[in-house]
């Protein structure tokens, strides 16, 4: 036992070094093509940080064969990613971080709350939601939301956009080039599927050797794992000031997650994902909505001052929704469900 928790951490150390150092080289590449700070968050630095969640879950599904897995890994991501936010509330002096990020991170968060809801509804179907060559009718659905939300994103950003680079793309400018970025950024993209890759035959051992199921193992250890390049990311994102980048990130990288799960029902050929899986998933996915629903509400609510002494109200909602969930998932867990 002691063995495998040794391996599922070398795997979390080699994710969480690569995917920081793979998300810089996906800044150099974005500000040497030209593209737009909030795009790079929304879109770029989120399928960056996302690459662990898009292997683990092809490798889950292909290799593995742990549909559970997979599904616990995007689910876990979700909720974890969101509650980053409160990490970052923390840190931030005085007022709450979500006032100080701008009003249009309300666009990315609203489509990510139609692709959670979606998946969640989905789950609860099983058997009743439609499928057709072995995949669900929800991946088609996921797949045409998840690009209308990218390009209204590009549209919205492209509109307001005021032409000038951040901080963090200064910064990068004056970095390497575009091709020691790629360069880089294959050689880290080759460790993280190495270590994506191994993952989920750890987490479907781990999850038989504690007996707490591969729905929890999945949700709270691999799905941690693989959100750590987004943590990585979001605090030297918020240490330069870029605020908006860390939040677009965040919001960017759960409606790509939840694309993933699309990605990872197109690979599984057992028929379609969401009926090889615990129904418990909804749960989490509940908890995502109602986590962003209260970013929404702090994105909305603009105020100089926080409330408590080091986190915003929406912060302290976020905490005590991931704590009940956690709660929940670990009583089902050891209940056998």
């Amino acid at each position: 036992m002691t063995l495998l928790w040794i391996e599922f951490g070398l795997c979390a150390a080699a994710i969480l070094f690569s995917g920081s150092k793979l998300s810089r080289y996906g800044d150099i590449i974005a500000v040497k093509t030209g593209l737009g700070g909030a795009w790079i968050g929304v879109v770029l630095l989120a399928g960056v940080t996302s690459l662990p969640e898009l292997i683990v879950g092809i490798s889950s599904v292909t290799i593995a064969k742990t549909p559970d897995i997979a599904l616990g890994d995007i689910m876990g991501s979700l909720v974890f990613n969101l509650f980053i936010i409160v990490i970052m509330d923390g840190l931030s002096p005085k007022a709450p971080l979500l006032s100080r990020a701008g009003g249009s991170h309300m666009l990315s968060a609203g489509f990510g709350i139609l692709l959670i809801g979606l998946a969640s509804v989905s789950i609860l179907l099983g058997k009743n939601m439609p499928a057709a060559f072995g995949t669900g009718l929800y991946t088609p659905l996921i797949i045409v939301i998840y690009l209308a939300g990218m390009r209204a994103i590009y549209n919205h950003e492209k509109k307001n956009s005021s032409g000038k680079q951040t901080e963090v793309q200064e910064d990068i400018h004056m970095s390497k080039g575009m091709r020691d970025a790629l360069a880089g950024g294959l050689a880290h993209s080759i460790v993280i599927i190495a270590a994506g890759s191994i993952l989920p035959f750890l987490g479907d051992s781990i999850a038989r050797e504690t007996g707490l199921g591969s729905s929890f193992i999945g949700t709270y250890f691999i799905g941690i794992t693989t959100s750590l390049p987004e943590i990585v990311v979001c605090l030297a994102a918020l240490k330069m000031g870029a605020v908006d980048m860390a939040v677009a990130n965040i919001f960017g990288s759960n409606m790509f997650d939840i694309f993933i799960l699309a990605v990872d029902d197109l690979f599984y050929r057992e028929g379609p994902l969401f009926l090889d899986v615990s129904s418990t998933h909804s749960l989490t996915g509940m908890t995502a909505i109602i986590m962003t629903a209260a970013a929404i509400a702090g994105l909305y609510a603009k105020r100089e001052k926080k409330p408590a002494s080091w986190l915003g109200w929406e912060s302290l909602i976020m905490i005590a929704a991931y704590a009940f969930n956690t709660f929940l998932l670990y009583r089902l867990a050891i209940a056998g469900g």
